[in-house]
This record gives C-alpha cells, structure tokens and sequence, in this order.
C-alpha cells in the first residue's frame, strides 16, 4: 500500500532498494546518524524479516530516503516508533517533515494507535524541530543512549505524539 503525503508517496520497501537507501545513507550528512547501514540488512527488512516495517520515500517518483516503523503489540503498551533520514540532496525541503506526518497518519488511522515515539540524537536539533513541526512533543532526554559512530555512547530525545495532537 502506498501512502501519499503532500509532498512525498511512501511505499513499501523493495529488495531493488537496497543499493540505492544505502548510498543516500553513507552521505556524511546522514552517516553521522545511521552508521553502518547495510544492504543485507534493508534486504532483510524488504523482505519483512526485520523488527520494522520500511517504506521508501519517494520525492517525484525518486527514492529519497527511508522510513520505517516498529511496534509495541503488548495491549498494555501498544504504540508505534518511527525511524527515518532523508538523504542529503533532498534535506530542507520538508520532505522529512512531510514524510513523518504521512506515517503518523497511517499508523493512526490505519494502524490503530493511540500513541508514537521517535528518539532522534538528542543534539540532531534539525530533526527534532521536523518531528515537532508535525506535533511531537518532547518527553525527555534518555542519558547514553545509543552507542554512535564513533563507538561512545550519545544521548537521545524521546519525543512521543498522541492521536488527538495529531495535526
């Protein structure tokens, strides 16, 4: 199923992607915040073996980057995450931004979730303004989170959305 924002079409992830998602993620621009992506490892996903789902996003029929989503099914902490880079020649022009609200959309309304999250860097203060452009609110910071590039250990920003904040 594919899903159609205003600026982007979010469609299911294909093993023919692989190449392409992973030359848009080693950019420096977006390496920095998806080290090490690998095609057996969007392959994986494509072909539904992964812990989340992915879609591609497409700007005008362009693969531009790639989004995906897990979720939690326990019923007494049911909620979806929401993981995504754009790569660098399509960065700051909404496409992100566009992007997160199509899926939230989606898992919303098609899905049947109450609540999402999304944890970016805690200092990816470009991201972090999109996800909120589309309703996200900030939780909090998660101290050493995520083991980065470089091998230490970086902080990350919970920002979750309810349903009814959606806009």
């Amino acid at each position: 199923m594919e899903l159609l924002g205003e600026l982007v079409v979010l469609r299911p992830l294909r093993v023919e992607d692989a190449p392409r998602v992973v030359e848009l993620a080693s950019a420096p621009e977006v390496a920095r915040w998806w080290p090490g992506l690998t095609e057996s490892e969007v392959v994986e996903q494509a072909e539904g073996r992964g812990d989340a789902t992915g879609f591609a996003i497409l700007d005008q029929s362009e693969l531009a980057g790639l989004i995906q989503y897990h979720e939690e099914t326990d019923p007494m902490y049911r909620h979806a995450g929401i993981d995504l880079f754009v790569g660098a020649d399509f960065q700051g022009r909404g496409l992100g931004t566009d992007a997160v609200r199509t899926m939230a959309l989606h898992l919303i309304r098609d899905r049947g979730h109450h609540r999402l999250v999304i944890d970016p860097a805690a200092d990816n203060e470009r991201a972090i303004r999109a996800y909120e452009k589309v309703g996200f609110r900030r939780v909090g910071v998660m101290r050493e989170y995520e083991r980065g590039g470089d091998g230490t250990w970086h902080d990350g920003m919970l920002l979750d959305l309810l349903a009814r904040e959606l806009g």
